[in-house]
């Protein structure tokens, strides 16, 4: 940390003093970074959201695993709200503070391997078959804003997922973590899984975001932590999985 952010950490552990009296309610959904184990919410993400907050000296919270759809809802119109791990888009970018970004993630269409009628080269060939989404996901929001109207659309990813091997959509957007792990859950052979095509434009980084009803002091704490220990390499080593 340099002598500036250790000035302005306390400058504003002093001033945050007031805001802090209030609980933070801290959001997520499950992935292969965040998820509930014997009851408790873990996950290389959730490592470093925690870090953060108890780097920047906020220990008032409750985390949280939701659908997707709650969490954002929550973020939206609730005060003293993190939600984490949410892609940075142009349309989100004036509804939150943005924190830091945990990760960077890139995005694929994918099908059965039995499906050999489903051709998709490029992202028009996609417009020709039904896609199943979660509802307020970035990749719903990617897919409506270049006009797909064949879209599913699920509360779960876990629903999602099962309606693919249903035959119920035809193509779902995954990372290679989530198809990973929802084939494990589904106990079923990823090898009749078929990456066809990669959403460039909608991989992106995933952040640890405010609402923006959230005190000033909260948020720049928050920022000023997580800048510290992007910078020192740790949130680096909590990703990777490096000792």
């Amino acid at each position: 940390m340099t002598k500036l952010m250790k000035i302005l950490f306390a400058v504003l552990c002093l001033q945050g003093g007031a805001a802090l009296a209030q609980a933070i309610h801290v959001v997520t959904e499950t992935t292969p970074y965040t998820y509930l184990k014997n009851g408790r919410v873990e996950g290389t993400a959730t490592e470093v959201v925690e870090r953060t907050l108890e780097r920047a000296g906020i220990r008032d919270y409750s985390l949280h695993v939701y659908p997707w759809a709650r969490a954002y809802d929550l973020a939206l119109k609730e005060p003293g709200v993190l939600i984490f791990l949410i892609a940075r888009t142009p349309a989100r970018e004036k509804r939150f503070h943005w924190a830091g970004e945990i990760m960077k993630i890139e995005y694929h269409l994918y099908r059965l391997r039995e499906r050999e009628e489903i051709a998709v080269n490029t992202l028009d060939d996609a417009r020709n078959y039904v896609i199943g989404v979660m509802r307020d996901d970035v990749r719903q929001q990617y897919l409506q804003g270049k006009g797909f109207t064949r879209l599913v659309i699920s509360a779960q990813w876990t629903d999602n997922f099962r309606k693919l091997l249903n035959r119920q959509v035809d193509l779902v957007p995954l990372t290679e973590d989530d198809a990973s792990r929802l084939c494990i859950e589904a106990a079923f052979d990823c090898a009749n899984l078929e990456r066809v095509l990669t959403l460039d434009e909608a991989s992106t980084g995933l952040y640890m975001a405010w609402s923006l009803m959230t005190p000033d002091e909260i948020v720049e704490r928050s920022r000023v932590a997580f800048e510290a220990l992007r910078t020192d390499g740790t949130v680096h080593r909590i990703m990777t999985g490096i000792p």
